[in-house]
């Protein structure tokens, strides 16, 4: 590979107590906190166009003045449904699947859990949902990690190996977080970065998301940088504050509480345009770094061969709680954008943002 990533320095930073820490392979039931009186999603007697809501899309928003058109189907849950996040408590994936679970369980009355079976690249949780059965009842949820995953040859399969479920929400790509006492802005840290050249550290996981999004950086910015295998996000976040990293890619519900505390700057986001959920962050674009990098798209993911019908069940039910005002609210207070793609929709960008990652790799990793 064209870049060897340091072991990992983590020893001691541990004992940081930090809001997105969370064991893994944790189960959680979720519950109702508010009353609905939206229609159950079993049935419904228009037929759904997806016409608006192409993969493509940038930031889409749930239209609260027009009902969702929704399918028909006979299926529902006959038994609790198990969400399964890669990922550890706290961050935007287990929050957002967290509050899925808590809107889904009052529009339907099924009850739903989060478990979380964090690892390997996300291939712990993808590998359980892969030996479930087909029958709705479980699923993945999550952005990337599948196709990550295989790109960086921890596992031999890729989203084609589930049957596509919805989308239900959007992250913008991970932004650039560094200590301000060291670095005033993007310019600062390039100059620091071609000053010495593959002496600054950048923290990452091994066949992550983010390892790709620091190669395209340095390659866009002109700069070597050190890669550092630190581990999940509560672990970047440690290292961060522990002075043993220069610079952090991290999502915006993760570093929000730094960035107001003014312990993080953020220097930028790999965006071809600002974000909604992050206006007051510039692109890198914006700066002279041309690096545009694929959003977080949070999809559900299912066992092969999960029936029609119970995919219709769940792009009804996405598109339900989506349409709630109470709901949306609550996305959006994870720092979240509401992103409806129906599975066939959601198919198509999984293959863009799997042609555009291994792209990087073929390019720069190997």
């Amino acid at each position: 590979m064209k870049k060897r990533l340091t072991a990992s320095i983590l020893a001691g930073t541990m004992a940081f107590s930090l809001a997105a820490c969370g064991g893994s392979g944790s189960t959680a039931d979720t519950t109702a906190t508010h009353e609905t009186t939206a229609a159950a999603a079993t049935a419904a007697p228009a037929e759904s166009t997806d016409a608006a809501n192409t993969p493509d899309a940038s930031d889409a928003t749930a239209d609260l003045g027009q009902a969702p058109e929704l399918k028909e189907t006979s299926w529902s849950p006959s038994t609790t449904v198990s969400i399964v996040v890669p990922a550890g408590a706290g961050g935007g994936t287990d929050l957002s699947a967290r509050m899925f679970a808590q809107y889904a369980k009052e529009l339907t009355g099924a009850d739903f859990i989060v478990v979380n079976a964090n690892g390997a690249a996300g291939s712990v949780a993808a590998n359980q949902v892969l030996s479930a059965a087909a029958d709705g009842h479980t699923f993945l949820y999550g952005h990337a990690l599948v196709n990550v995953a295989n790109i960086a040859g921890v596992t031999d399969y890729n989203y084609t190996a589930f049957t596509l479920g919805p989308t239900f929400a959007k992250s913008p790509a991970q932004q650039l977080y560094v200590n301000p006492d060291k670095y005033q802005d993007l310019d600062g840290f390039i100059e620091a970065a071609k000053a010495a050249p593959g002496q600054l550290k950048v923290c990452t996981e091994v066949g992550a998301y983010t390892y790709y999004e620091i190669l395209a950086f340095e390659k866009a910015a002109g700069i070597d940088l050190d890669l550092v295998d630190v581990g999940s996000n509560a672990d970047k976040i440690a290292a961060m504050l522990s002075g043993q990293v220069d610079l952090m890619p991290g999502d915006y519900v993760n570093c929000k509480d730094y960035l107001d505390s003014g312990q993080f700057a953020c220097i930028g986001a790999p965006l071809a345009e600002r974000s909604q959920v992050i206006p007051d962050i510039p692109t890198l674009k914006e700066q002279g770094v041309d690096l545009v990098y694929p959003d977080l798209d949070y999809s559900f993911y299912f066992p092969e061969g999960t029936p029609e019908e119970v995919i219709i069940w769940y792009e009804n039910l996405v598109q339900q709680v989506l349409a709630d005002p109470v709901a949306l609210e609550a996305l959006q207070g994870v720092e979240l954008a509401p992103y409806y793609l129906s599975a066939q929709d959601s198919a198509k960008n999984e293959e863009t943002i799997y042609s555009t990652i291994k792209g990087i790799a073929d390019e720069l990793a190997n």
